[in-house]
């Protein structure tokens, strides 16, 4: 069990280095399958923000110093759930879970993609300078 668990650590640990390639392979093999590009792009965005959760933590561990990244992560992605599981109750009387993670991947690939590129300039730019 115990290399199971490592060898699904890996495979994620690699992927989360290149997370947009993932999301560009991904795309195609969906597209290819289905034919509808709208359904493998929401698929490989919900996919590849689960990357960029690893990716940008990561990043911000590595540039700052702190392992605080995915804490924060963790607790902006918990208050917008709490958010908008307020917005439906207050709206449609009821709460759907499943309409809540879509929306928190889609709007987390938009905002993890944004950190992604900012942070990977950050710290291009601090090993070229201070190296």
């Amino acid at each position: 069990m115990d290399a199971i668990v490592q060898w699904f650590s890996q495979i994620y640990s690699f992927m989360a280095v290149i997370p947009f390639i993932v999301f560009i392979i991904l795309w195609g093999i969906l597209y290819g399958i289905t034919k509808d590009k709208k359904r493998a792009t929401r698929t490989s965005m919900d996919v590849t923000a689960v990357l960029l959760i690893g990716s940008v933590s990561m990043m911000i561990k590595q540039i700052f110093g702190t392992s605080f990244g995915f804490w924060f992560l963790l607790l902006f992605f918990l208050v917008c759930a709490g958010l908008l599981g307020n917005l439906q109750n207050r709206t449609k009387g009821a709460v759907d879970l499943a309409k809540i993670a879509k929306v928190l991947l889609r709007l987390g690939f938009m905002l993890l993609s944004v950190c992604y590129i900012l942070l990977l300039v950050i710290g291009v730019g601090k090993y070229v300078y201070i190296s």
